[in-house]
């Protein structure tokens, strides 16, 4: 059995991987209480003496906008940290000198959003932000430093846990009559659960697979629920959801200036990811329709 070290393990994703995986001795959820990933002493230590054989890195600075204001930090976290693990894990392997799995999740906001047909991986990122550019960061440390590595980029993530876009308009749409949303930014929700299940297919095959052939399997990824939307749309389904009487109306970003500039279009391409790991992928209602609206 594969021993597996979870950092972010309380975040969004942490957390359905641990509702997907369970708590079992051989997987180590963290947070930065328990392991600070800025520290590369503290990460080896931990690493090496776990014998971990696969880090999954869901850990990262989000404040989009606070980004602007702190760069460094939103580069600590989203660029450095994700370089240590990196370094660490390629030295790693349990202990047998073959190294780890880094499992690394990245951003839409790599990209622009300038184009007009769904981002591939070979696409080249042209971050317009602090975050995207340390997310952007994070992949190339975790890239060149020649571990073993399988990078995924998502999408307009949420869940049960945590803050997010789902949680926030289903409270304000029992809080007031009419919410003004955005319908000139087009992208493609995920939940959270479901890039659990992709990640879980990934790493196990990756770990079935024969050494010599797991290059192929390596590289960058995109994931995200099917199907395209703007956040207007989002949040009209959040709010026949919730079924609650808010009107949603459409409105242009201008009328929101926010420090960060958000991508107007960041729908990603999932072939790849699909093809290499026999993911199938549901459309964005679905996951969506299964949350429990009535505890938000």
């Amino acid at each position: 059995m594969a021993r597996i070290l979870v950092t972010g393990g309380n975040g969004q994703l942490g957390n359905e991987l641990k509702s997907l995986w369970g708590e079992k001795p051989e997987i180590f959820y963290t947070d930065v209480s328990e392991l600070n990933i800025t520290e590369k002493d503290a990460v080896e230590r931990f690493v090496y003496d776990n014998k971990i054989d696969v880090i999954v890195n869901c850990a990262a600075y989000t404040a989009v906008d606070k980004a602007e204001e702190d760069e460094a930090t939103a580069t600590l976290v989203n660029a450095t940290a994700p370089g240590i693990l990196a370094d660490v894990a390629k030295a790693a392997g349990a202990g047998r000198g073959k190294g780890a799995l880094l499992v690394h999740v990245s951003t839409d906001y790599v990209f622009d959003g300038k184009g007009c047909r769904p981002y591939t991986e070979s696409d080249t990122p042209a971050p317009a932000g602090a975050y995207g550019r340390t997310k952007l960061l994070g992949e190339q440390a975790v890239t060149n430093s020649g571990c073993s590595s399988i990078i995924i980029r998502t999408s307009w993530l949420y869940s049960s846990y945590g803050a997010n876009f789902v949680k926030t308009i289903a409270r304000l749409s029992a809080e007031r009559e009419s919410l003004n949303v955005v319908f000139d930014q087009i992208g493609t929700p995920t939940h959270a659960g479901d890039l659990a299940v992709a990640i879980d297919a990934a790493v196990t095959k990756w770990l079935i697979t024969d050494t010599e052939e797991r290059k192929e399997l390596e590289g960058i990824y995109h994931f995200s629920n099917e199907g395209v939307c703007s956040w207007y749309d989002f949040a009209k389904e959040i709010v026949h959801l919730k079924g609650t009487k808010c009107k949603v109306n459409p409105v242009t970003s201008d009328l929101f200036p926010t420090k960060a500039v958000r991508p107007p279009f960041s729908v990603l391409d999932k072939s790849k990811i699909k093809r290499n790991f026999g993911i199938e992928i549901r459309h964005w209602r679905e996951p969506l329709s299964e949350i429990d609206f009535t505890t938000l």
